[in-house]
């Protein structure tokens, strides 16, 4: 009943506002940038609410819960990546007058492999970031309602396909800065009432951590996946018909869809591979990953993953196209970082209050959940179920908020890209993708939501992040380059992730490089790209292309015109002498 009350509203407003979109779609522009005319403050807006997935409004606290207080530096690579892209990356994207990335890889090198290219890994960036939201879903509508998992992944598939189905990119602009307000409010004012509900035992409690060890109450723990757990002796638990219960110490393997029911002062099992909640090292404020004893190579890691994985993200970065010059991107970028920095104040407060309360929730490897199990543990009355509703509700809407992005570039990259149509081709790729990502998302449920969106941001720092920087600041980039480097940051991030969950026999910083693969794989991009472009010679109209880009767009328009001829006149001598006329052209125009 939580579960219906909160979540259908929110399902109802988002097709509302899909509603109003239909009006005003009459072309493919329309559809994927909104005819450019969305304003810095409502575009900043829609960006954090795209921005702010289930990784950001429940998973960073889970990851607080479970590994520890060093989970903080993921919001705070999500945060400083604007700061890179403000700099580097947003103005000039919207000069370019691209629609997609692929459009924007094709239109500064002329390379129709290229674009393709760009396509699939913009499909494998997306299909990493999309599972995760939808599985979060299903996982949240089934913890606070008790619904099948099913129902949350497809109840999140059919509104996103049928929001972009009807109003495109515009629908989806005033439902992401909608939703963001709404996430922001009902994220902060929960946090409030919790610290100030808890009292100050939980407080201290918080800030100074123990280890789980044991349950203090009665404790039900939901196996929606399977789990080896290590149980100490002492363990028991609650017989179906209230009978206290001793658990035979060592392995024991927890089936899927089993509850257990630990009684109050029960010593607490241990998940297989995982360390408790409040262990030693719980409050570092460094991570550790995979508990290899090299925090700050993991740190560092992580931070190059999902600063430079942003400047990167297909759905972010087309929401710079839809401003109306490179002026109104940048400011943009500018709020962004602040609306940001005011939503990631409060994840480790959920976080810390979640180890202390709900500890359990990493047995069953659900501590994505934790936000929205929080009231329930400190109210259980008409105050508590309040809160659990709202926070569900702002939970929802941070899954359709991100994933109407996602799955607007995937339709982009298939009917813009690689297979291009009209309109109404790209109202079936959005109905197409949003399928195919809840069949993905079903048998998803025991994957971690915080690992997949970090393997989608360390493809994109791997790809797309060298790509866009070279190709925006270096004009001898080649399209020859621009491949190899996109092929090896492709190939070899996702080849580690794909290593890694065949577990291998490694450790130490060896294993670290391999579940999180960003400080090889990037800098691996780079150099294939400006070595083998140094090989090759960039084509006559680099020049002007570069001057497009970072000229006021008066001027750039002028200079377009002319690369554009020099681009299609190929690869004849009368073409370089056209080049050079382009190029004395742009040396007056910068005078």
């Amino acid at each position: 009943m939580i579960a219906a009350f909160a979540v259908a509203p929110v399902v109802l407003v988002t097709l509302l506002i899909g509603l109003r979109g239909v009006a005003a779609m009459r072309t493919t522009s329309d559809f994927l940038v909104a005819s450019r005319r969305v304003s810095p403050l409502l575009n900043s807006a829609a960006v954090s609410g795209e921005y702010l997935s289930a990784a950001s409004f429940l998973g960073v606290a889970g990851l607080v819960v479970k590994d520890g207080v060093g989970s903080l530096w993921y919001p705070v690579g999500f945060t400083a990546g604007y700061i890179a892209m403000l700099t580097l990356v947003a103005a000039p994207m919207r000069r370019s007058g691209a629609l997609t990335v692929p459009d924007f890889a094709e239109a500064r090198l002329a390379s129709p492999s290229l674009r393709r290219l760009a396509a699939v890994v913009v499909l494998v960036i997306s299909g990493l970031y999309l599972v995760p939201q939808f599985r979060t879903a299903g996982l949240v509508l089934s913890v606070v309602g008790g619904t099948p998992y099913w129902v949350g992944v497809v109840l999140a598939g059919v509104a996103v396909s049928a929001t972009l189905a009807l109003g495109g990119m515009r629908a989806a602009t005033y439902v992401q800065a909608f939703q963001f307000v709404f996430k922001l409010l009902l994220f902060i004012i929960p946090a409030i009432w919790l610290l100030l509900e808890v009292g100050p035992t939980v407080r201290e409690q918080a800030v100074h951590p123990v280890e789980f060890t044991e349950f203090e109450r009665d404790t039900s723990v939901v196996f929606r996946v399977g789990a080896t757990l290590d149980v100490p002796p002492g363990a028991a638990e609650i017989a179906p018909d209230g009978t206290r219960t001793a658990l035979p110490p060592g392995e024991w393997q927890v089936p899927a869809g089993r509850t257990v029911v630990f009684p109050e002062g029960s010593p607490a099992p241990e998940l297989r591979g995982e360390t408790a909640p409040g262990a030693a090292g719980w409050e570092r404020p460094l991570l550790d990953l995979r508990h290899e004893g090299y925090p700050l190579l993991s740190t560092w890691a992580v931070l190059i993953a999902t600063m430079l994985g942003t400047m990167g993200l297909p759905h972010v970065i087309m929401r710079f196209h839809t401003s109306p010059d490179g002026r109104a991107a940048r400011r943009t970028a500018a709020f962004t970082v602040a609306l940001l920095s005011v939503f990631y104040l409060f994840p480790g407060i959920y976080g810390a209050l979640g180890r202390v309360l709900v500890p359990h929730l990493y047995l069953s490897g659900a501590t994505d959940s934790a936000v929205v199990a929080l009231p329930a543990q400190v109210d259980t009355g008409a105050t508590g179920t309040l809160f659990t509703g709202l926070l569900t509700a702002g939970a929802f809407a941070a899954f359709l908020a991100t994933s109407l992005g996602l799955v607007l570039v995937v339709s982009g990259a298939i009917s813009h890209d690689l297979v291009p149509g009209g309109l109404r081709q790209l109202r079936v790729a959005v109905v197409v993708a949003a399928a195919v990502v809840v069949l993905l998302a079903l048998p998803a449920a025991r994957l971690d939501a915080g690992t997949l969106v970090t393997w989608g941001f360390t493809v994109a720092a791997s790809t797309f992040c060298p790509l866009l920087v070279l190709g925006i600041w270096w004009p001898r980039l080649t399209a020859t380059g621009a491949i190899a480097g996109v092929t090896n940051g492709l190939l070899g991030s996702s080849g580690a992730f794909l290593v890694s969950l065949l577990d291998p026999p490694v450790d130490g910083w060896l294993a670290v490089l391999l579940v999180q693969p960003a400080p090889w794989s990037v800098p691996l991009a780079f150099v294939t790209m400006v070595g083998v472009s140094l090989f090759g010679r960039p084509p006559p109209w680099s020049t002007a292309a570069m001057l497009r880009l970072h000229l006021h767009e008066n001027r750039s328009s002028l200079i377009a015109d002319r690369a554009a001829v020099a681009r299609d006149l190929g690869h004849s001598s009368w073409s370089a002498r056209r080049s050079s006329a382009v190029r004395r052209i742009t040396r007056r125009l910068v005078r």
